[in-house]
């Protein structure tokens, strides 16, 4: 073997790519957003209700109150959020600890962390950077007006129909709602049925119901800045601002969805939710169900192919709706008697489920409404609460 010849080689290339490159665009959650906390790199020193604390730089109010004392502020791990008598809700924010929990948010909208400062007044403290001397108090009787005015907000847009909902026991919202001691919210709830949105179930995975979802943007932030999927989005203005895909698709199924689960770990509330866990903790009841609740649903629809039976490439069973029609001889009986008992049993079968999914909507939306006119909410709360009390708490680990 002649060794003339040089081995072959890697060539080099003086424009390596460490990583892979962005082959499409999609709109970031709050990726490019400026940077909220302290600037500098200088660690700085607040007083919260007359005890200082020192933070680091980069710091926001609520890193400095957490810093001071984990009760002051009602974050927590996601779903399981309010375990006590916090004094300071904070929906919107989210803190798991996790590496990628700087990715999401703050976008300081539902404004239930207010505090009060010396100099700046009213503030989010989720956002507002932990200046150096700067002193806080979180019990003032306009800080604690601001933030029981805001969560009233945030109620009047939500659906709370938290005995037939999926997050029932596990919903941030609920929870706080609850420690804060809310009994009737001053502007009402989301009550018109006729308004609600239909819940989106074409997802193999994930179930939507808008008519829950608080605006928080996390999911959008969790899908786009975290997992960098691009899929989820918050579309339209005003009352009618609603989560939307890129891609401009009508529902999950639709979409560019990989159904990696990240978007209903980090919801607040019952709006997005996986669904191997769906109705864990709501009522025992037949007819009891996120879906009937809200009455309209967006079901999946089965992909187009040349086997037009339910089970593509399988022959289907002898006596269901696609299955060929037997004859009389092969059916044993000259007369067709067979034949027609048994088509009138298919036909009895599907008037039976379609008149009985009628039964059980009126059934439950009866009573809903029933327990909506005579209780007030704060004791639905409680009714919800006992009903989610014995739900497991979902335990989840952050993606990577």
């Amino acid at each position: 073997m002649s060794t003339d010849k040089p081995l072959p080689s890697v060539p080099e290339l003086d424009d390596q790519q460490p990583q892979t490159p962005v082959t499409e665009d999609f709109e970031p959650g709050t990726a490019n957003d400026p940077e909220v906390g302290t600037t500098g790199g200088d660690p700085t020193t607040v007083t919260i209700n007359d005890e200082s604390v020192t933070v680091g730089p980069g710091s926001t109010l609520i890193d400095a109150m957490e810093a001071l004392d984990d009760d002051i502020v009602s974050v927590g791990p996601g779903t399981d959020a309010v375990d006590g008598d916090e004094d300071v809700p904070a929906l919107c924010y989210y803190d798991r600890g996790g590496d990628c929990s700087d990715e999401i948010g703050p976008r300081s909208t539902c404004r239930t962390c207010t505090v009060e400062t010396d100099e700046h007044g009213l503030v989010s403290a989720c956002s507002f950077p932990a200046y150096d001397g700067l002193s806080v108090e979180t019990d003032t009787p306009d800080a604690e007006e601001s933030r029981s005015v805001n969560l009233d907000l945030v109620l009047s847009n939500h659906n709370l129909r938290c005995t037939t909902c999926n997050g029932n026991g596990r919903c941030e919202l609920q929870n706080t709602a609850i420690s804060e001691g809310v009994d009737h919210p001053r502007y009402g709830v989301f009550d018109d049925r006729e308004e609600y949105e239909p819940v989106d179930d074409t997802s193999s995975f994930i179930q939507i119901d808008r008519n829950k979802c608080i605006l928080c943007n996390r999911c959008v932030e969790a899908c786009n800045d975290v997992q960098v999927e691009g899929v989820l989005r918050m579309e339209g203005h005003g009352e009618d601002t609603r989560i939307g895909f890129q891609s401009d698709a009508d529902t999950m199924a639709d979409s560019e969805c990989v159904s990696c689960g990240h978007c209903a770990t980090v919801c607040p509330t019952g709006s997005l939710t996986e669904k191997g866990i769906g109705g864990a903790g709501t009522l025992p009841l037949p007819g009891f169900t996120q879906r009937n609740s809200i009455g309209t649903v967006i079901k999946h629809e089965p992909a187009e192919t040349i086997d037009d039976t339910d089970a593509p490439n399988r022959s289907p069973d002898p006596g269901s709706a696609g299955a060929p029609a037997e004859t009389a001889a092969a059916a044993g009986d000259d007369d067709g008697l067979a034949a027609f008992m048994s088509d009138a049993k298919r036909q009895a079968g599907d008037l039976a489920t379609k008149y009985g999914r009628k039964a059980f909507l009126a059934g439950e939306h009866t009573a809903e409404s029933i327990a909506a006119k005579t209780l007030p909410e704060g004791r639905l709360f409680d009714i919800a609460d006992a009903v989610g009390a014995t739900t497991p708490r979902r335990t989840t680990s952050r993606p990577a």
